[in-house]
């Protein structure tokens, strides 16, 4: 009864609320950046690329859901489907499942630990170990903005109860600005966090492009510099005298390895990490060894990667910054029937069984680009 019968994958395009990623008025000139991170020069393309939801259903009728990262290819999902199709889901590693795409991997991964989750009637957070947190504050977040709607956006986060924001930004943004216009709308309020995605390159131009910012407001920067300057990470954060984070993405081809170099040189003030779960865990777990907090990235996902998030997130005993599960303010449907909640800025772990939510049917046939595969004995 717990053998894998079929698997459904359905593609969906779920676009961007208006207005939700750049101010009309920042064009993005980077062809470099946009081709990596799919973004395109107005950052539409971030979040209108296709996804896959999958469906996984047991030979009893239970059936486990997940979602896969942005723009991952039809033709691996299905050699994936098909490895898993006549498995049994109890005998199966759940750390380390046969599937070898970091942009697909974690679809499956949730669908697998969503229905034993609800085979043994406990929640997911309770297969990775146990909940030490029932709820996880979230960053309100955008991409790039002209100072005055930076400002706007910070302070209806700060209404939401939001306690930091987070900017995506390049070496072309005024983030003094930025900061300057948000102090004077928000007060102390709200803080600050700025991912330029290694934009700015080098400790140079950092420096440059953070003179006169006011330590106070700011929560921080996040992959400022490029990744293999670890000492630059360290000497920015002495001498700007504000915290740095490194991001460690698994499914952008990052290596769980690639954390040793910061802990061994101090390098760093946390880590915002995603991946797949158990790894994520892993990674929060040696981060929380060296005495550093960490949060859940995400890629302006829907709700069945979030509510994975939340889970993720919950089992990470250093899970004590702002998390980025923040595509309820982009997205204009999450496909889930109930949406995740949200009180004064902190996101509630579902504690139903497996990841405790609800696939919208309507909402998945609304978004569908009519692109299915399907796997089954």
């Amino acid at each position: 009864m717990t053998i894998i019968q079929s698997i459904k994958a359905t593609e969906v395009i779920v676009p961007a609320k208006p207005g939700s990623l750049n101010s009309d008025e920042v064009i993005d000139s980077d062809s470099a950046f946009a081709k990596k991170f799919l973004t395109g020069e107005r950052w539409t393309e971030f979040a209108n690329q296709p996804k896959w939801i999958i469906q996984l259903t047991l030979a009893n009728g239970l059936t486990g859901i997940g979602e896969t990262y942005r723009s991952a290819l039809g033709e691996l999902l299905y050699e994936a489907m098909q490895q898993f199709v006549g498995q049994d889901v109890l005998k199966l590693n759940w750390r380390r499942l046969p599937v070898i795409d970091q942009r697909i991997y974690e679809a499956f991964e949730s669908a697998v630990l969503d229905v034993v989750g609800k085979l043994l009637h406990v929640p997911v957070h309770q297969l990775l170990g146990g909940a030490y947190w029932e709820q996880i504050d979230c960053f309100g977040w955008t991409g790039r903005r002209t100072p005055e709607e930076a400002a706007q956006k910070a302070y209806e986060a700060m209404q939401k109860g939001h306690k930091a924001f987070k900017f995506k930004c390049s070496d072309d943004d005024p983030v003094r600005l930025w900061t300057e216009e948000i102090r004077k709308k928000c007060g102390d309020g709200i803080k600050i966090l700025l991912d330029p995605n290694q934009r700015w390159t080098d400790v140079e131009t950092t420096l440059r492009l953070m003179e006169g910012v006011d330590p106070s407001i700011m929560l921080g920067l996040e992959d400022p510099i490029l990744h293999a300057d670890v000492a630059g990470f360290k000497y920015l954060r002495e001498t700007l005298g504000m915290p740095m984070y490194r991001h460690i993405s698994l499914p952008y081809t990052q290596d769980i390895r690639d954390m040793i170099a910061f802990v061994r040189a101090d390098a760093v003030d946390g880590y915002n990490i995603n991946g797949s779960a158990y790894n994520s865990v892993l990674l929060a777990e040696i981060a929380h060894l060296e005495g550093k907090e960490c949060w859940r990235g995400s890629e302006v996902d829907l709700g069945i990667s979030e509510t994975m998030g939340l889970h993720i997130a919950a089992a990470s005993i250093n899970c004590t910054l702002p998390s980025d599960l923040f595509g309820e303010l982009v997205r204009t449907d999450d496909l889930i029937v109930e949406p995740i909640q949200f009180e004064n800025g902190a996101a509630l772990v579902p504690q139903g069984a497996g990841l405790g939510i609800e696939l919208d049917y309507d909402a998945l046939a609304t978004y569908s680009t009519n692109q299915t595969l399907l796997a089954m004995l």
